[in-house]
């Protein structure tokens, strides 16, 4: 019996989770697996209606669960920043979530930006250091208001930190057993302290992995080499901020943040798996925004789980879908509602 909480969020998050939820429902018939869930409204309109994010005692209550299924967090009313570290932040690094896990895969060349570019092309995986660097808050004001202020934002690498998200990269890279090809993304040339840490563990590490190939990219190289070469990668290792950004571009030449999903991920305790796209405030309600993110987390979820051939028929399921009914990945574009392609998976799926 998996326990999974859900956090449905803010905007678009309730209703892409719900179809979300729909296919599990489903795949848990046809696979024979059981879970409950337990709903949590953190998010927006409970910061407006309390002014509380996410205590102590629901960290040690999210503690008991499986997994975490994130809708989508972010609302027009709330100040930027204190939902992202309040919520989202908080999750990661109370949960200990340090990697995060972003699969870029094309399911179908025509919604591909990139001209000649097939599915054989995009598929790789980034897996991006999710409790460190930039993201830590770390920093200070001297002088805030004045002429001659200065702005302090550290960027915090720890060798547990680093050496144990390049030896979860590795392994990855072994058990994906495409290329077995891991590339360190970074910026040796100008970040001369944290990437002297990164560079110096990831080549320790490599001499115990004789059967990976390693490679190193600069991050601006890493986004052009996107767009020109994608097919050079098979997965990718690279620290929050760098990340943060390339996962990004990841998702637009996979077609769009309507079908890209990913994980963060405690190999020891508790995962949360979400669309990459955020709660899409202006188009709450009217049953047009794409699930198909959202569902494809859920397959994610369930392979993290052990549920490998649930995941893998919603996988194909949505492959399916892509190539044959959508008309875009893009909200209201598709060809059919919110719900509906809910059901259409679900339908493929059985």
């Amino acid at each position: 019996m998996y326990k999974i909480a859900v956090i449905p969020g803010d905007g678009t998050g309730p209703e892409v989770i719900n179809e979300g939820l729909k296919v599990i429902e489903a795949a848990s018939k046809i696979f024979k697996f059981k879970y409950e869930t337990t709903s949590f409204d953190f998010g927006g309109t409970r910061y407006l209606k309390t002014g509380k994010t996410l205590e102590d005692k629901d960290i040690r209550e999210l503690k008991k669960y499986s997994a975490i299924y994130l809708g989508a967090i972010g609302h027009p009313e709330v100040k930027p920043g204190i939902l992202e570290t309040g919520v989202l932040l908080k999750l990661r690094f109370a949960l200990d979530q340090y990697i995060n896990l972003r699969p870029v895969k094309l399911y179908n060349a025509g919604f591909c930006p990139l001209k000649d570019k097939k599915p054989e092309d995009i598929d790789f995986v980034v897996i991006r250091e999710n409790s460190e660097g930039l993201y830590k808050g770390m920093g200070e004001f001297q002088n805030k208001g004045k002429k001659n202020e200065v702005a302090i934002q550290i960027s915090y690498n720890t060798r547990k930190g680093v050496e144990r998200c390049l030896r979860y990269a590795f392994e990855f890279c072994r058990n994906r057993n495409k290329n077995k090809k891991l590339t360190l993304c970074g910026k040796t040339n100008v970040l001369t302290y944290a990437w002297d840490l990164w560079q110096r563990t990831f080549s320790e590490l490599s001499k115990e992995y004789p059967d990976i190939t390693t490679d190193y990219a600069h991050v601006d190289a890493t986004t052009m080499w996107f767009v020109k070469n994608p097919e050079w990668f098979d997965v990718i290792v690279t620290d929050n901020m760098f990340g943060d950004i390339i996962t990004d571009l990841g998702a637009m030449i996979q077609g769009g943040m309507g079908i890209a999903a990913g994980g963060n991920i405690n190999p020891d305790g508790v995962s949360m798996f979400e669309p990459i796209g955020g709660s899409a405030p202006k188009y709450t309600g009217k049953n047009v925004i794409n699930p198909l993110a959202a569902i494809c987390a859920g397959g994610m979820m369930l392979e993290t789980l052990g549920e490998r051939d649930a995941a893998q028929a919603i996988e194909k399921a949505v492959i399916k879908l892509v190539n044959s009914k959508i008309k875009s990945l893009a909200a209201g574009k598709m060809g059919y509602s919110t719900s509906e392609i809910g059901d259409l998976v679900v339908k493929l799926l059985k």
